[in-house]
């Protein structure tokens, strides 16, 4: 197969391997290989077969024709999301979860706390936390009726990060995306820069 590169590839199809879809498009990498796990590629961790086309692996995991084409829409769908590298944003799925947390915890009108400590074999860790009200030195962004609290230390490395809510084959929680991250760890709890 020809190398191609992300200014003349805009879309994913079938024939290409994980490897080619996660270097081609770097500030997307997360959600994708989320969104290929969740579709039943669960080894994509730290023992992904990458150098599989994404046909081949859906067709090795015994799943048919229909399968593979809802894993591209899905793939290309989120490739057509617009990031805003200038906020940090939350999902509609990662909004409505957290206001449900806040209300079954009795913190209706509290914030998220956003932020990251040195952690993790890549580096980095995302913290998620509940935040009562934005202190002096936070940067506070909305979306979808919350409110995000960020250190405006920490702003050049967070901007642009969407907050999703996933359920997954390897359990349910939060996701950052984050188009700043250069690497991160096999099994997605730490990042670098």
């Amino acid at each position: 197969m020809k190398k191609q590169d992300s200014e003349t590839t805009t879309t994913i199809h079938r024939q290409m391997t994980i490897d080619q879809i996660l270097n081609l498009f770097p500030q997307k990498a997360q959600r994708l290989s989320q969104e290929i796990t969740n579709a039943g590629l669960h080894c994509i961790g730290c023992h992904a077969a990458t150098w599989e086309t994404l046909e081949a692996g859906m067709t090795g995991h015994g799943m048919g024709n229909e399968a593979i084409e809802r894993l591209v829409q899905r793939l290309n769908a989120l490739l057509q999301e617009k990031v805003d590298p200038a906020t940090i944003s939350m999902t509609p799925k990662a909004a409505s979860k957290f206001l449900e947390v806040l209300a079954e915890d009795g913190k209706q009108g509290w914030g998220l706390r956003f932020a990251e400590v040195m952690a993790g074999c890549s580096g980095f860790e995302y913290v998620l936390d509940y935040s009562e009200k934005a202190q002096a030195d936070d940067a506070i962004f909305e979306s979808g009726n919350v409110q995000i609290h960020v250190n405006k230390a920490m702003l050049p490395r967070l901007l642009g990060s969407v907050i999703d809510y996933v359920d997954g084959l390897r359990g349910s929680g939060f996701k950052i995306t984050n188009p700043n991250v250069s690497s991160s760890c096999g099994c997605g709890t730490s990042h670098n820069y």
